[in-house]
């Protein structure tokens, strides 16, 4: 996974400019280049100035917050683990990545959709499909966590 994260900064390096020791130390602590995300990123957010994982999510989610709160009680806004590790559930191994979408449900639809479960963009986008059409019922079994922040917010909770 590594390996992956090295190739994909240095394909970005070459098609943006280089990335320094410090953005790529950044990158694999759980922090996100801006530069990596450029049309995802709050306009608010300088290039030099990396943001987190968590303020990636809740800006990706921001027409639909419960998702964010979501992805804070499922993966405490985590894609990959210390090792670079895509992670996984600790009660259910096919659980993967920030949204702990379940691949034994989910991995084929997703790939016919061309989402990559792997990475923190397919796994996000992914989920927003699936609470397009699902709502949050895929995500029921954490709903102790985050059903509070959706009665307090009138986000409506289904399933």
């Amino acid at each position: 996974m590594i390996e992956i994260t090295t190739s994909l900064l240095l394909l970005v390096s070459s098609l943006y400019g280089g990335l320094s020791g410090a953005s790529v130390a950044a990158a694999s602590q759980n922090k996100v280049e801006p530069i990596l995300q450029r049309q995802e990123r709050p306009e608010s957010i300088e290039n030099d100035n990396p943001i987190t994982f968590e303020q990636y999510v809740r800006e990706y989610f921001k027409d639909n917050p419960i998702l964010a709160e979501i992805a804070k009680c499922e993966s405490t806004f985590r894609q990959y683990d210390s090792d670079g590790e895509v992670i996984k559930g600790k009660i259910n191994k096919n659980d993967i990545g920030v949204m702990q979408i379940n691949k034994h449900y989910h991995l084929e639809r997703a790939n016919k959709l061309g989402f990559d479960l792997n990475t923190i963009e397919g796994n996000m986008a992914y989920a927003k499909k699936l609470y397009e059409s699902e709502g949050t019922k895929p995500w029921k079994s954490s709903s102790n966590c985050w059903e509070k922040y959706a009665q307090t917010n009138g986000d409506s909770v289904n399933g």
